[in-house]
């Protein structure tokens, strides 16, 4: 696959990852802004509402369009209830089918700006998390979109919020050209912990990989690329959704 065939990009992750993990040790889980996002305003946003009653703004960008903030739901389509843990940090790395979410951050005050963290399973459930008229974008709609925004070396850069109130420094790339305004929600891991807050950006799609992972979209705050990369599928990861 293409986004596997570019050897300095891979090199870049690396470099970048440390910087985040020295980073995300001068730096508190917490001490992120989460005042609103800053969308580009040269472009033209409508607005959906999903079953929760919150209003998002939506984005055109090629021949898709796209939630131009990340999933907010704390319920399925039908009003089911997708479920949390108490407390929000316990471990369900043996839980079978571990179908949850949570605030974004691990902040209930943060889900205005950064949305929720679900996995892979609440995607994945028959009823359906994402808002009338709508689906969880699928691998190829990914790709899709890296195609429209000039490749994977460049498209993250393109879709990240500019600035650094919400990425750390230097936040390579950020144009928001695209008015896709992308955050770094970062994850929570298996085991119950929230990390890389302000450091990446990670959304699941729709498509398993291989049996108990599937794929996400990722970028970081040190480069402009976005990647496709598998992931366990217990991991609690970010949401945009695409229209039908």
């Amino acid at each position: 696959m293409r986004n596997k065939k570019n050897i300095w990009v891979y090199t870049s992750i690396l470099i970048g990852m440390i910087v985040l993990l020295w980073s995300g040790c001068k730096k508190g889980s917490n001490s992120v802004g989460t005042t609103t996002a800053v969308f580009n305003p040269e472009l033209t946003y409508g607005t959906m509402t999903d079953q929760d009653g919150n209003t998002c703004k939506t984005i055109r960008i090629g021949n898709q369009i796209w939630m131009a903030e990340n999933l907010k739901v704390k319920t399925y389509r039908n009003g089911d209830l997708i479920e949390t843990t108490d407390p929000s940090t316990l471990s369900i790395s043996n839980v079978v089918n571990p179908i949850y979410q949570w605030p974004g951050l691990n902040d209930e005050s943060s889900v205005v700006t950064y949305g929720r963290l679900y996995t892979w399973y609440a995607v994945n459930d028959s009823r359906n998390i994402a808002p009338e008229g709508w689906h969880v974008a699928s691998y190829q709609e990914w790709n899709t979109l890296i195609d429209t925004l000039g490749g994977v070396n460049t498209a993250g850069g393109k879709l990240k919020e500019t600035g650094t109130t919400h990425w750390i420094s230097p936040n390579t790339g950020a144009t928001n050209e695209s008015g896709f305004t992308a955050l770094p929600g970062g994850l929570r891991d298996p085991g119950g912990f929230f990390y890389t807050n302000g450091q990446s950006g990670n959304w699941w799609t729709a498509t398993e990989s291989v049996s108990q992972k599937a794929w996400h979209a990722y970028t970081d705050g040190v480069a402009g690329y976005l990647l496709l990369l598998d992931s366990p599928e217990s991991v609690g990861y970010s949401i945009r959704c695409v229209k039908d």
